[in-house]
């Protein structure tokens, strides 16, 4: 039975694409998506696989199809297989949030690559701050250093002008007995 079901809902839905123009082109759209995401969560040598299989794909058919598939691989795989870059050069394109399915999927992909960037941007300018307030806490606690140094030799020195003049002082004292 469920394979006349299943034979049933392709039918129907073969048959609202034939009502609706652009129809299979989403569905065409949200079967990639859904592989995308199938291969993100498999493990590694499966991702490698589905992105060599995209790569190859796409080097011989040059669609839009192939373009999302590839765009969406490299977003949605973790590293290493992640590449931002490359995955925005083919997603812009395709991008246009008005447009049903490739379209749409594009621009949504696009704007996660977007905010990776802007997050690692972010946090490259956020380390980059925190490396000079190290250098500059770290030269502060040279100064200080060099002036705790500097009053330690002050001190020393007024105690050593202190004890010469007791030394005096005593000195006198038994003169004058």
């Amino acid at each position: 039975m469920r394979p006349a079901a299943a034979a049933l809902l392709l039918a129907a839905l073969a048959g609202c694409a034939g009502m609706r123009p652009g129809a299979e082109q989403v569905l065409d759209a949200d079967q990639v998506i859904g592989e995308a995401i199938a291969a993100a969560r498999a493990p590694a040598p499966e991702q490698k696989a589905a992105l060599s299989r995209a790569q190859e794909a796409f080097v011989s058919s040059k669609g839009a199809l192939e373009r999302l598939r590839l765009g969406a691989l490299l977003t949605l795989l973790p590293p290493p297989a992640r590449d931002d870059a490359r995955a925005a050069e083919l997603l812009d394109p395709l991008s246009d949030a008005s447009r049903p399915g490739i379209g749409r999927y594009a621009a949504l992909l696009s704007a996660e690559v977007a905010e990776r960037r802007r997050l690692a941007r972010e946090l490259e300018r956020a380390a980059r701050e925190s490396d000079r307030l190290a250098k500059d806490r770290e030269r502060a606690d040279k100064e200080r250093d060099k002036r705790e140094e500097g009053l330690r030799q002050q001190l020393e020195a007024l105690r050593s002008i202190e004890r010469g003049i007791l030394e005096r002082e005593d000195r006198m004292r038994r003169k004058q007995r």
